[in-house]
């Protein structure tokens, strides 16, 4: 299922030359948790991995507190299935990016990404 890149069609390819997979959360929305933990599992590989989150993936109403809130973006429930799901990849570090705190009186964002984080921990432990 294609959807439309959110970018420049010469910086998306770009992005893809390097060997990066680009999963959009619409993607996400539409497939099976299973399907994009495998698609994950396949491109990782067995080498190791670095994980940078940014808060702005999810949706505003679970992450406002970002300088750029993408509407349709995933939920927190999405992004912990994931995660629950990656054990046995080869984690080297992880970084969460674009939590603003200013933007978010109620708090939910920074919960999000320590829930996020929280998620990566566990991860380590096993």
């Amino acid at each position: 299922m294609a959807f439309d890149q959110p970018v420049e069609p010469e910086v998306y390819d770009w992005t893809i030359n390097q060997g990066v997979k680009i999963t959009t959360a619409q993607e996400i929305h539409v497939s099976p948790i299973d399907t994009i933990v495998q698609s994950i599992f396949s491109k990782i590989g067995e080498g190791p991995a670095y994980l940078s989150f940014d808060i702005d993936a999810l949706d505003p109403a679970f992450a406002p507190g970002t300088g750029t809130p993408e509407i349709g973006g995933l939920a927190s429930w999405q992004v912990q299935a994931i995660m629950r799901q990656l054990k046995g990849i080869d984690f080297v570090g992880m970084d969460i990016v674009e939590v603003a705190p200013a933007y978010d009186i109620a708090e939910i964002t920074s919960l999000a990404a320590a829930t996020i984080v929280w998620e990566y921990l566990c991860l380590m432990s096993i």
